[in-house]
Parts: structure tokens; sequence; C-alpha cells
């Protein structure tokens, strides 16, 4: 019996690309859903025959914007899974969504198909930097999707953005305040990263220095009233990402759809497969041991000693560096100045 599989579903539809996105997306005022729909089922399908009936703890639909979605193809989409997979009784089932692009009545449908938790892309708590973003809410939109989704008792996190060109320490700080004030359980905050060939990338903007970024991140940590779990998400107990820890712990996991990507573990083997029949492909244990070292160690419980890791690190280096990296258990995590300096840590440990 092949083990549980998270599912992770990319809906590649925007309203309109952000100024700074290189995802797989597509900017459509009118999606072919009907056509999405099947083959995003037809994918699943395909998965069911070759997996069998394996447990589902965790499905994310990421995008893209994935609130675009009509609910007759949400619940057809869920409607499959259940009938190729088992799906656990406590399943978590995520949609990203944009502020503006789902209203309450939307929410409570998704709801009653099974959502259970919403990422609500916010961004930023001022206007003027979402309009640099490109993004077409405002902040009271944000506000009021968030406030929306809390009332309906849904898991809800917001995701946001700093290290903006001229960005600084205080913004940084007032803006976590803020966030404070919005009472979330879970948030993202995300280092701007400019992009080859993005909006952004053509303006040649000037970015705050590395120790200025570095003192970001610090004052994050510091004033925001969540724990940081992982280098870039911040939640109460109980309120983690539970299908981004199981990724990030090494489990398997369909990646379903034009652009997204999947671990699969199947007969005794590990594949690199990526969504709509793109790539299915073989993976020696040692890479994917390496990936899980990689993903692992960007979280606060660390990675896993399985047997397999343990093939792909140097002991006696993680042994001599006591400041960055250290032995908790059956689990090797970075300290906080280990996570400051994360690759070249990760350079000298992996083999």
């Amino acid at each position: 019996m092949n083990p549980a599989h998270n599912i992770y579903i990319h809906v590649p539809f925007c309203m309109s690309k952000c100024n700074y996105c290189a995802f797989f997306s597509h900017a459509c005022a009118n999606p072919d859903w009907d056509k999405y729909q099947d083959e995003i089922q037809n994918e699943i399908e395909h998965w069911g025959h070759v997996l069998g009936r394996v447990t589902i703890p965790t499905i994310f639909f990421g995008g893209g914007t994935p609130s675009l979605m009509p609910i007759k193809c949400f619940e057809k989409i869920i409607g499959k899974i259940h009938q190729c997979f088992n799906v656990q009784a406590d399943a978590e089932i995520t949609i990203e969504s944009n502020p503006g692009t789902i209203d309450k009545i939307k929410m409570h449908d998704f709801k009653s198909n099974g959502m259970n938790r919403i990422s609500i892309g916010i961004q930023s708590m001022d206007d003027e930097r979402l309009k640099y973003l490109g993004r077409r809410h405002s902040v009271s939109d944000a506000i009021h999707t968030l406030i929306t989704a809390q009332d309906m008792g849904l898991g809800v996190s917001g995701d946001f953005i700093y290290g903006l060109p001229g960005d600084t320490v205080s913004d940084v700080i007032n803006t976590c305040k803020k966030i404070n004030s919005l009472g979330l359980t879970h948030c993202s905050m995300y280092e701007l990263t400019i992009e080859d060939g993005t909006p952004l990338a053509r303006t040649n903007p000037v970015m705050p220095t590395n120790n200025e970024m570095a003192e970001m991140y610090l004052a994050i940590q510091n004033t925001l009233n969540l724990d940081r779990y992982e280098v870039s998400n911040y939640a109460t107990p109980g309120n983690h990402c539970r299908h981004n820890e199981n990724v990030w712990d090494g489990a398997p996991y369909i990646g379903i759809g034009r652009g997204a990507a999947g671990r699969i573990y199947y007969n005794n083997t590990w594949y690199e497969q990526r969504g709509n029949g793109a790539e299915f492909s073989p993976m020696t244990s040692d890479n994917r041991a390496i990936e899980k070292v990689i993903t692992g160690m960007r979280t606060m419980r660390g990675t896993h000693l399985t047997d397999d890791v343990k093939r792909v690190i140097n002991m006696d280096t993680i042994l001599s560096m006591p400041e960055h990296v250290r032995i908790s258990g059956n689990r090797i995590r970075a300290t906080d100045a280990g996570i400051m300096v994360l690759d070249d840590m990760l350079a000298k440990i992996i083999r």
C-alpha cells in the first residue's frame, strides 16, 4: 500500500498579473473553467489509478487566484478527490484568495464544500505600496475579506511582502503592529524578490541592503504576536499550515494542474512530478534526501534524522558548528544565528 499523499492543485488564472509575480499564471477575464475542471478531474483520476485509494491529509489550492474559481468547479474537483482517494475526516483544505475576488456568499459555498482554511494575499497594509506592487485591492478590501473569513470560523492566514524599495525597519515594525491588531493566527512574511522578466525588474529598483533586510527580518520576529515556525511563516500553536509542514517535512504530495509540482512515492521509489503530465521521473534516494534537508532546515523543528538524511549530511561538520546548527532529539535544526546564514550553512553540512 502506498503512503498518504498531500495534494496541491494549481489554479493559473488571475484578474491581472502583479508587478512582482513570476509564477505560472495568466491574466484572463473569462477563463474556460469547464475545460480546466475536466483537465484537473482527469489528473486526479489518473493518480487514483496509479496510487490506489491512498489517504489525503491536506489539499491546497494555490495560484494564480483560486478564489476566482466558480463554486461548481470547486465542488466537482473536491468530489473527484473523494471519489478517487480516502480524504481524512479532518483534512486541511486551503484556498488562496485575493481580496475582492470572494464575498461572504461565495466563501460560505466554499466552506460548505470542505474548505476550512483560507490564505489571503493582503501583501501590504499601505494603499500606496499595494499600487506599487500592482495589486487591485485596497487595505480596506483586505480587512473586510479577513474579518468575513474570521467570522465564518475559517482558519485564516495573511500573506505580506516586505523589503520594498524605500522600506525601513520602522515601516516593517508598523506593519507588524497592524497585523497584530487584526487578530491573525497565521501569516506569511515574504521578502520582496525582484524576478527577471517582471515589470518591477524592468524598473531596476534600488532595494534595501542585505543588512537592512536582516534588520527587518529580526524586527518581524520581535514585533509579531506570532511564533516563527518556518523562515517566512508565523503562527499561534495549533494554527500552522499543515499542508506546508507536511511538504517541508518530506511527505509525498501530488501536483495537479499546469504549473504544479509534486513528489510522488510509488513502489518504494521517489518521483519528481509535474502537473498536466509534464514530468514523472525517478529520483535517487540521495537527491530526495537532500531536498528534505533543504526544506526541513527552513523550519524551526528542523529535519528528521532518517537513514536517508544521515547518508547525505556531514555529522562531523554539524557537531563543529553549534552556533549555527544543533541536534535536537531525532532532528537537526538551525539556530537563530544559523537561520540568518541558512544557504551557506546548508552548503557546508550537505555532503
